[in-house]
């Protein structure tokens, strides 16, 4: 098996962005994870792909910490006209038994964090990026 991978930082794809980030984190993590991802593929990176990249890693970080034992990663995205929402989901403990880190990455590319307990166990995240044109003023 090679380890040729993908440079996240060249994907326009957040799909193929986000496969990339954590592909390598989950082959590094000492336990099993089962990931699925439900990510249309038109799906641009809404924001600067080397802090989108920090940004995933940290919380993906977080959410591998908590399953030491192995478990379930679940990455969904959505255009909700309103920007991009990314929730990354585990199966880890609930949400008031861990720390809510905000990564410096989500600063920088003006995301908001939400965190919630998951219905069927475990903790998720979601990163809600503003839209785009918003995030072209705010640089300028």
């Amino acid at each position: 098996m090679s380890n040729h991978w993908i440079d996240p930082t060249q994907c326009d794809s957040l799909a193929v962005l986000v496969e990339s980030v954590a592909g390598k984190m989950l082959i590094q993590h000492q336990s099993p994870i089962c990931l699925e991802l439900d990510i249309d593929t038109s799906l641009p990176v809404p924001a600067d792909k080397a802090r989108t990249c920090d940004l995933l890693t940290s919380i993906i970080r977080q959410s591998l910490d908590e399953m030491v034992d192995g478990g379930d990663l679940t990455i969904i995205a959505i255009d909700t006209g309103c920007g991009i929402e990314l929730e990354i989901a585990d199966t880890g403990r609930d949400i008031s038994n861990r720390a809510q880190s905000r990564p410096m990455a989500a600063a920088a590319v003006n995301a908001t964090l939400r965190w919630q307990n998951c219905p069927q166990g475990g903790g998720s995240v979601t990163i809600a990026f503003p839209p785009e044109q918003r995030q072209r003023r705010m640089a300028a």
